[in-house]
C-alpha cells in the first residue's frame, strides 16, 4: 500500500510540475528540500511528510485530493478551467534564467559585483 501510494503520489506530482513547465530543481528550491530528495519523491520511491507534501501542493498548485490520487482534476472557476494560484514574478522567468539566479544566488559579494560589471558589459 506505502510503495503504491508513492508511486501515486510521485507521477501525479511530476505531472503536475511539467504542466507548470517547472524543472525538479526549480519544485525543489521553492519546497525546500534537495533536488535529490524531490526526485527520489517523482519516481515514487519515497512518501513525503505532510508538511512537505502541503508545499508540494502549494507550489505546484493543485490539491492533495489531486497528488494523493482521491480526485482527477484540483478546484475549477465557474467556467470550468482549473483554479490555479498566481505565482510570484520571479517564478514566471524562463528556466534558463531560473538556473542562473540559483546560481547567483551563492555568490559572495565581490563576485556578485563581479558578475554585475559583466553583465553591464554584455548588456552594450
Amino acid at each position: 500500500m506505502e510503495q503504491r501510494l508513492a508511486t501515486l503520489i510521485g507521477n501525479a506530482v511530476r505531472a503536475s510540475r511539467q504542466r507548470l513547465e517547472l524543472t525538479q530543481a526549480d519544485v525543489a528550491e521553492r519546497v525546500g528540500i534537495a533536488t535529490e530528495v524531490y526526485g527520489r519523491l517523482e519516481r515514487g520511491h519515497m512518501l513525503p511528510s505532510v508538511r512537505t507534501l502541503r508545499k508540494l501542493c502549494l507550489v505546484l498548485s493543485c490539491s492533495s485530493d489531486v497528488l494523493l490520487g482521491l480526485s482527477a482534476t484540483a478546484a475549477v472557476t465557474e467556467d470550468g478551467a482549473p483554479q490555479l494560484a498566481e505565482d510570484p514574478p520571479e517564478y514566471r522567468e524562463r528556466p534558463e534564467v531560473r538556473r542562473l539566479m540559483r546560481t547567483v544566488r551563492k555568490l559572495d559579494s565581490p563576485r556578485l559585483r563581479l558578475l554585475g560589471q559583466v553583465a553591464h558589459a554584455l548588456e552594450r
